[in-house]
């Protein structure tokens, strides 16, 4: 346990020229070891079967989602919702801390759910490209039109877009985007939760039943609230409260069906967003990461204010 990193010396995590999941496992690994209130779980496997983790902080009787990294080449979203997870157990434990006169108090009516990588194959081969791994290495380049540059590859490695793979108008939204094959974004599968990652998503969302569900994606700086008219009537007023936090606009998004936010919107009428991080283009230069969190994690803690 040697590597253990001190309160107060520096953060934990960290984001150099990549986020890949190995940096994602170190990083879980020294906050475990450095935050005994912070549990770390296995929710699921990805295609390839790496872990897929979930971080629970906080013994309230609330519960609050979430995720990050559903899309591949938004994997600095990773870093972004891992940073917030170390800061609020730094705030619980360091009077010195950014939200320390706050982050007791959250996390005894708050129990946070966090799933920081919920797309690890993705975020690898994004970042990588094919590698001796892939079994579907010659699938992998065929479906990315004969390219080994995966930057901008936002599926899953069977090709399916995990935001697309919701039981919320999956149909309506296959049929808009006119994908039937497998691609690096857009393709929605065969069915709904046919990908092991968004079925763990939606397994945990089911059984923890979150009054509040946030995911994260990049990029455009905007907070998308509603769905169908299906959302909760306080839906638009805490996605103006996450504005004013973060300077983000709230924006009432229309024609999109299938992502998690629209499924947790239809199945549980409790109010679900997305968060679309930074500005530029995807994937955002590791070189924002800092000036990206410094406006999300006023908008996170605002949900935990809720």
């Amino acid at each position: 346990m040697g590597f253990c990193s001190q309160h107060g010396k520096g953060r934990i995590v960290q984001v150099g020229g990549q986020y890949l999941y190995r940096d994602l496992i170190q990083q879980l690994k020294q906050l475990q070891c450095t935050y005994s209130q912070l549990d770390v779980l296995e929710i699921g496997r990805s295609v390839m079967g790496k872990p897929i983790h979930c971080l629970r902080l906080g013994t309230g009787p609330r519960a609050i989602h979430m995720n990050a990294s559903v899309h591949a080449n938004e994997w600095i979203t990773s870093p972004l919702l891992l940073r917030f997870v170390e800061e609020i157990a730094a705030s619980s434990v360091v009077a010195s801390e950014r939200w320390s006169r706050e982050a007791s108090s959250w996390l005894k009516e708050v129990t946070l759910w966090a799933v920081p990588m919920v797309n690890p194959d993705g975020v690898n081969l994004s970042q990588e490209g094919v590698t001796s791994a892939h079994v579907n290495a010659d699938e992998l380049l065929s479906w990315n039109k004969g390219s080994t540059d995966f930057s901008r590859w936002k599926a899953n490695i069977h090709g399916v877009d995990l935001n697309d793979q919701f039981p919320a108008y999956w149909e309506e939204e296959r049929t808009r985007r006119g994908i039937i094959m497998p691609a690096p974004q857009d393709y929605g599968g065969t069915a709904p939760l046919t990908e092991p990652e968004a079925t763990a998503l939606a397994e945990l969302t089911r059984w923890e039943s979150f009054e509040l569900a946030l995911s994260l994606h990049t990029q455009g700086k905007e907070i998308y609230w509603n769905y169908r008219d299906l959302e909760p009537d306080d839906s638009q007023t805490l996605a103006h409260r996450f504005a004013y936090a973060s300077g983000y606009r709230a924006v009432k998004l229309t024609a999109s069906d299938a992502g998690y936010k629209d499924w947790f919107i239809k199945e549980f009428r409790r109010p679900g967003f997305t968060i679309e991080a930074g500005e530029g283009v995807n994937p955002l230069p590791p070189a924002e990461f800092e000036n990206v969190y410094a406006e999300v994690s006023e908008l996170l803690a605002e949900a935990m204010r809720t």
